[in-house]
């Protein structure tokens, strides 16, 4: 084989050595700004772009090099016109890769970081909350599907460490002369360890969803959400809140289910 017979070849589309079809060959971590509608209004986001292609038992490989090349060619055809909203753009990139890399299916999946406005809960002052938007589309060359969806962060305290403390302090409010300890105990929130928590919901759907509901549904599952200020009174608002509301994270799964 000569040299430039070489170079021009195209082995990623020749007939591997063990031929079996292969799932999600592709690239992840890829750093875009990207212009997409979000709450009625356009908005340019820093996004992580991750794509992947299914690749048939006669295709030796993906070619790597080219999924910048149609990110680039993916996000540009849009910016003349309407911005998206980001599973839209993800529908966009897949479909666009589906046919340039001659694929049995494609996945795209853009993650983009934006604030959400918040209300500290008892001196109600504004702050912000860093929250992901997803957008995730599969393609065929006769096909879709789209999904939407957000992660945030919030508090869960643990109910089995909580058990064991009220166990033992009901022993030392009864042997300390203490009649009603039950209702006591229900009082008083009761020590347990906590920890922030990450929490995903994603929908697939050909609905509009509004993503600040998304993120009420996540926090609302776990034992307190947070808040990036503080103030004293919002601090022993917060944790009140998650002790007397402890949760497993399977418990957070669930309720947000």
């Amino acid at each position: 084989m000569t040299e430039a017979s070489s170079v021009t070849r195209d082995l990623q589309a020749s007939t591997p050595e063990v031929r079996l079809s292969l799932t999600r060959a592709g690239v992840t971590g890829v750093q875009k700004a990207v212009r997409v509608r979000h709450e009625g209004r356009e908005t340019v986001m820093a996004a992580e772009i991750e794509c992947t292609v299914d690749l048939a038992h006669s295709q030796k490989g993906a070619h790597m090099s080219r999924f910048a090349e149609l990110f680039e060619e993916a996000i540009e055809s849009v910016v003349g016109s309407e911005a998206l909203h980001v599973e839209s753009l993800a529908e966009h990139i897949a479909r666009h890769i589906v046919g340039r890399q001659s694929a049995l299916r494609a996945e795209a999946r853009i993650t983009a970081r934006w604030p959400v406005r918040r209300t500290t809960p008892v001196s109600k002052l504004s702050t912000q909350e860093m929250v992901s938007l997803i957008g995730i589309a599969a393609a065929t060359t006769d096909r879709v599907r789209r999904i939407v969806g957000v992660e945030a962060t919030g508090i869960n305290a643990c109910p089995c460490a909580q058990g064991l403390v009220r166990g033992h302090a009901a022993e030392r409010l009864a042997e300390a002369g203490y009649e009603d300890v039950e209702r006591i105990l229900d009082l008083v929130p009761l020590a347990t360890h906590n920890q922030r928590g990450k929490g995903s919901l994603l929908v697939g759907t050909e609905r509009r969803l509004d993503a600040n509901d998304l993120v009420t549904i996540v926090q609302d599952s776990m034992s307190a959400p947070i808040y990036e200020l503080l103030k004293r009174p919002d601090e022993l608002f917060v944790v009140e809140h998650a002790h007397l509301q402890p949760r497993f994270v399977e418990d957070s799964v669930r309720l947000s289910l």
